[in-house]
């Protein structure tokens, strides 16, 4: 028997696979200024274009960016302001005690 979250836990999942890659974190904080072009997220990433179009369609499939059409230029922007509060929430003071507690718990287990 599944538990009745199942599927939104299933989505969580997605979306943190999403943000699982430093490039895409990049991409959304990027995003999070204004709407860009592809033209404009290359150069910041330093990745080429077929890499840069690979990361916007994972964050798009899972609904953290969306994408529009004018012209011949596609533009992209974040779908929700709240999805820089889930990368912002993450501060380096929490990031340093995760990794704090990471480090001992690998320490405890060689030690046992």
């Amino acid at each position: 028997m599944q538990p009745k979250d199942a599927p939104t836990n299933r989505f969580r999942a997605r979306v943190f696979a999403a943000l699982s890659d430093p490039a895409r974190i990049d991409i959304i904080e990027f995003l999070g200024e204004a709407e860009k072009c592809v033209c404009e997220i290359t150069p910041h990433l330093g990745l080429v274009q077929p890499v840069v179009s690979r990361h916007l369609k994972i964050l798009r499939d899972c609904g953290l960016v969306r994408c529009r059409k004018e012209g011949n230029r596609r533009l992209y922007s974040i779908t929700d302001p709240r999805a820089l509060d889930v990368v912002d929430a993450l501060t380096p003071e929490l990031l340093e005690a995760l990794s704090k507690r990471a480090i001992e718990q690998m320490t405890m287990v060689k030690a046992e």
